[in-house]
């Protein structure tokens, strides 16, 4: 019983940590883009200037897209071994264990729904403006 609640908690804390590399691709990508189109330019640059670490994230954008992919593949994986765990017989127990997968679940889709966002912009758009 205690394995099965151990991997919730790690598939939780590693949706967690898919959720924070996936949003740094929209950081990379479609902010910047966002930005430009709607005539922000100088937003853009204060930004930049606030944060200079922003550069290096787009400069290096395979890197953090591999890397976001790979935390999103690892908690799919998760998830999906996840949802057939038997949850504790206590009710109290019960109920969370269903609202930590459902949570979870929420949380994995909103990060490859940020991952797909990121994609179009980083890798698609360009090619598309060509």
């Amino acid at each position: 019983m205690a394995t099965g609640i151990d991997s919730l908690q790690a598939s939780r804390r590693l949706n967690l940590l898919s959720l924070f590399t996936s949003g740094s691709t929209l950081i990379c990508c479609a902010l910047p883009a966002t930005l430009v189109a709607i005539g922000s330019v100088a937003t853009l640059t204060s930004l930049i200037s606030q944060f200079p670490q922003l550069i290096w994230i787009s400069e290096h954008k395979p890197l953090v897209f591999g890397l976001a992919a790979a935390m999103l593949l690892l908690a799919g994986w998760l998830q999906w071994r996840a949802r057939s765990l038997p949850c504790p017989a206590d009710p109290a127990l019960a109920a969370l264990c269903t609202k930590t997968r459902r949570q979870s679940l929420w949380v994995y889709l909103f990060s490859l729904a940020l991952f797909v966002i990121g994609t179009l912009f980083a890798f698609v758009a360009p090619l598309l403006l060509d």
